[in-house]
């Protein structure tokens, strides 16, 4: 049997604002309740949130899309004046990346958790991309 990720779970302030946020953000289909989770589906895993009053330590989450979705993603971020970077350190505002020579976006969700929409896997351009990822080790 191959293995998949079939769900995470992560802490929210308000869970269904939070399925409200990645939903509309990302275009996905909106969340479900299942006993004191709420879940949103992002192809055959899911994210399910669980609402807590503790401190919530930011994670990260990526999202490959097509080049069309990533268009619409980016689109809806603009229009919700939400603000987004090259980077995933916030140090370039108002832009996207190039790298693996698809392009990515950083922006972060209502509890602080960062959110990577990207084109194309990281380092899958290789060192002969026009635009290598940082991550590689390419002379």
């Amino acid at each position: 049997m191959a293995v998949f990720l079939d769900h995470t779970i992560v802490h929210a302030r308000d869970p269904a604002a939070t399925a409200r946020f990645l939903t509309e953000i990302l275009g996905l289909p909106p969340a479900e309740r299942l006993g004191h989770f709420t879940v949103v589906r992002v192809g055959p895993t899911s994210i399910d949130l669980i609402a807590t009053d503790e401190a919530i330590a930011s994670r990260h989450f990526a999202f490959r899309v097509g080049e069309a979705e990533f268009d619409q993603v980016l689109e809806r971020i603009r229009q919700r004046g939400i603000p987004y970077w090259a980077d995933p350190f916030h140090r370039e505002p108002g832009r996207i990346n190039r790298w693996d020579d698809g392009r990515g976006v950083y922006f972060d969700d209502p509890d602080g958790h960062l959110l990577e929409v990207i084109t194309r896997s990281y380092g899958s351009g290789g060192c002969e991309a026009e635009h290598p990822n940082p991550l590689l080790d390419c002379p």
